[in-house]
């Protein structure tokens, strides 16, 4: 059994396996089949390079350590996690082999084989990413809908008041008996001077000094 399963074919066939099953887990709603035949593969491949001897509990903590990596990557920004977590399990597997270039053949094999799985489930047969579908958030807060981000106060523009407070460049003018945080255009403007909205751009009102 360890002779067989440590066969460099065997091995080809088995990653390629695993990192197909892997791929179809991508489009698929929860952990089904096609992930449990990708990790039953995986178990051959350590079980058989462990009874030969070629694998010890350090390739295999090292293999488990880089599957939760990859998990964890689902969940954290950024790219670190994933990054580790797929440098440590290829090179687990280059651990458990005996030959390292006949086991680099294996895994460019297999990575060759996945990818091309992976492109012709959303090319040819149009499936979507159902498991990161799940993680992101598609909705989108329209207008049509009633949703708004802020009040916009274009009845403002072109307004005359007086300033509460001094601008550099933020403060408060009063409009009408109204307290309105405005910001000037750029220059600093003294309290209690005279100043004109000349730009509404959503909650951002923008005013110059009447000289």
């Amino acid at each position: 059994m360890a002779a067989f399963l440590t066969d460099p074919i065997v091995v080809t066939v088995l990653l390629i396996i695993a990192g197909v099953g892997m791929v179809l887990e991508l489009f698929s709603p929860k952990f089904g089949i096609a992930g449990f035949i990708g990790l039953f593969a995986l178990v051959l491949f350590f079980f058989g390079h462990f009874q030969a001897g070629l694998a010890g509990f350090g390739t295999l903590t090292l293999f488990v350590v880089g599957i939760l990596l990859i998990f964890f990557e689902l969940f954290l920004p950024g790219a670190v996690a994933g990054t580790l977590g797929t440098a440590a399990l290829i090179f687990s597997f280059f651990l458990a082999g005996e030959n390292p270039v006949q086991m680099g053949v294996s895994i460019l094999i297999a990575i060759i084989v996945s990818i091309t799985v992976f492109f012709l489930m959303i090319r040819v047969l149009g499936k979507k990413l159902v498991l990161f579908n799940k993680m992101v958030l598609f909705d989108i807060a329209r207008k049509e809908d009633g949703y708004v981000s802020n009040i916009n106060r274009t009845e403002l523009l072109d307004q005359v008041g007086v300033t509460l407070t001094i601008l550099r460049p933020a403060g408060t003018m009063e409009i009408n008996n109204e307290r309105i945080d405005v910001i000037s255009e750029g220059s600093f403007i003294e309290k209690n001077a005279r100043v004109k909205v000349i730009k509404v751009e959503g909650a951002r009102i923008v005013v110059r000094e009447i000289k």
